[in-house]
């Protein structure tokens, strides 16, 4: 019987573990539209499979515990993921939702270049991007088993997905040049985020944290005004969402984000050409930090933390 697996608990505001790095695209739909779509797919009717919860080969099963995985990251792997958060507090709806960083799609547009690292990555170093950054922990080894289940449910999702091509509502939603009052957003929040969240940010049961050593890093993406404003614009609160103006996603997004959260190590070291979003909250070459919050020290290693770009094995002796 071919069901989906329910996922422990509300899920939330979080961290910025997008695998698709849109920080900075526009909605995927323009630019298939410009290009027009492969042949025989359509990305505004394209739906993903669904998981069987009764695997009949080794690899449905992998399938299975990567979705798993996604779920309860942190119970799972709590080595690994030391924050109160899971991949799909942030890849909503077990990465399927549009404009909730989907993960749909995401397999087919892998390797790839990435602005912010100048390297092209494949897509394991992209999941331990969202380890290291958004969930504040240590990297997955790419050649482990837990690593390869999650890579086969993004590989299973994105069945039928062209390479290279995109998904209706990838990434987070463009959202209007704004910036945000945090003054103002702290009563945004008390009004409307605080019943799931607590008044101190600290999330309650399955609800992560917003701030604090247990939240996402300042290197996340969700750590940026704009992305989260997105997030929220769109998909928060849990159970009204869009019920927030733009105006207000940025204001709360602006208190959020202001609130100290774990370092991300060699996060100096980003967009090494240059290019950083004007809001990133920390500083990097040709780019001041905006609004940088108070950073806190990591729980893990500071070294398990760190993705290295690849690097040629004709350079090392």
């Amino acid at each position: 019987m071919i069901r989906r697996l329910a996922f422990l608990g509300a899920a939330a505001f979080a961290a910025a573990c997008t695998l698709q790095e849109a920080s900075d695209r526009a909605d995927s739909v323009a630019s298939v539209a410009q290009r027009g779509p492969a042949r025989g797919y359509n990305p505004n009717t394209y739906q993903p499979p669904v998981v069987d919860s009764t695997p009949d080969d080794p690899f449905e099963a992998s399938v299975y515990r990567g979705l798993a995985l996604l779920t309860h990251t942190h119970d799972s792997l709590p080595a690994y993921d030391p924050s109160s958060l899971n991949c799909t507090s942030c890849h909503l709806d077990e990465g399927r939702r549009p404009n909730a960083a989907p993960l749909v799609g995401v397999f087919a547009r892998y390797p790839k270049f990435m602005d912010r690292n100048g390297a092209v990555v494949p897509i394991e170093d992209r999941v331990n991007y969202c380890f290291t950054r958004s969930l504040a922990g240590s990297r997955l080894p790419s050649d482990s088993r837990e690593m390869q289940d999650i890579v086969a449910y993004l590989s299973f999702i994105s069945r039928g997905v062209p390479q290279g091509e995109h998904v209706r509502g990838e990434g987070f939603a463009p959202m209007p040049a704004l910036t945000g009052d945090s003054a103002r957003g702290r009563q945004v929040f008390v009004d409307n985020c605080a019943r799931c969240h607590g008044n101190g940010g600290a999330g309650m049961g399955p609800i992560p944290a917003l701030w604090g050593a247990a939240s996402f890093s300042v290197g996340a993406s969700m750590a940026r005004q704009e992305r989260a404003a997105s997030f929220i614009r769109h998909n928060m609160p849990f159970d009204r969402p869009g019920l927030l103006t733009d105006g207000q996603a940025f204001d709360v997004a602006a208190y959020i984000t202001s609130m100290s959260r774990p370092d991300s190590p060699g996060k100096e070291q980003d967009w090494p050409n240059g290019g950083a979003p004007a809001d990133v909250p920390y500083q990097t070459r040709g780019h001041r930090a905006f609004r940088p919050p108070r950073v806190l020290p990591r729980t893990t290693n500071a070294a398990a933390a760190l993705v290295p770009v690849p690097a040629s094995v004709l350079k090392q002796k």
